[in-house]
């Protein structure tokens, strides 16, 4: 065969199907990201705009502004994702459950055909595994953290205890080391799973060991957002060893 004609038998990349991801403008764990991602999906990322504040409620509120929401999701359509994630997750719990439905519905009226956030996945995951207790780890300051528990509390979902780092910035610099520090101070027997919050902290490889250690879920947040984006499309997420993924036999779709 001539090399021309090799060159023009050669196949193509396989057909994708597309995830929009909104992030937070200091979102620095893309590749994380995609970790749950199956081969045939692709991430289509977009930041909210930059702001000048240290993490904050005060940051929390601003990049999850509706027109900053809509505006991102409105650039992520020409590729034509089937579902678009808001995935930060204070900036989806900041003004509850109702600010929560409220950035679904944003995302819905600019275009989006699903649509998902970080704390509503959270919500979705505990609702698959039956969890009704839950402990916290955080990188958060404490007006931060306290959110997240009344967001919960919103939801029937009793927080045994949180733990947080009180970090104003840098969060994806945090190791792994600190990571499973404060998941082990956070960890309570009557806690019927963890959650590690915070899309900026990374976590992919310490799921399935401290699911062994504490003996219970472990929830992290880059994993529930990919996971619940999936669900919408019929697929699963890549994490064999971990125990959300085991607890679906059936994606929802």
């Amino acid at each position: 065969m001539a090399p021309d004609d090799f060159l023009g038998a050669t196949p193509g990349p396989g057909p994708q199907r597309g995830i929009g991801v909104i992030a937070p403008f200091d979102l620095a764990l893309d590749r994380e990201l995609w970790r749950w991602a199956p081969e045939a999906v692709s991430l289509y990322l977009t930041r909210t705009a930059f702001v000048p504040v240290p993490v904050s409620v005060e940051q929390a509120n601003l990049v999850s502004d509706e027109s900053a929401v809509h505006a991102a999701t409105r650039d992520l359509l020409v590729p034509e994702p089937e579902v678009v994630a808001y995935a930060c997750t204070s900036g989806s719990f900041v003004d509850g459950a109702g600010g929560q439905r409220r950035l679904v519905e944003v995302m819905r009226e600019a275009g989006a055909p699903a649509a998902v956030t970080t704390s509503g996945a959270l919500v979705e995951a505990l609702e698959v595994l039956g969890v009704s207790s839950l402990a916290i780890a955080t990188p958060y300051v404490v007006s931060i953290t306290d959110r997240l528990c009344s967001f919960l509390g919103e939801h029937g979902v009793e927080v045994a205890s949180s733990v947080g780092l009180g970090l104003h910035g840098q969060i994806w610099k945090t190791c792994y080391a600190d990571v499973v520090e404060i998941v082990r101070k956070a960890d309570r027997p009557e806690a019927e799973a963890m959650f590690i919050s915070c899309t900026n902290l990374p976590t992919y490889d310490l799921i399935g060991p401290l699911e062994q250690e504490l003996g219970k879920p472990v929830l992290t947040a880059n994993q529930v957002t990919i996971w619940a984006a999936l669900r919408e499309m019929g697929l699963s997420a890549v994490g064999a060893e971990q125990r959300l993924m085991q607890a679906v036999d059936a994606p929802a779709a």
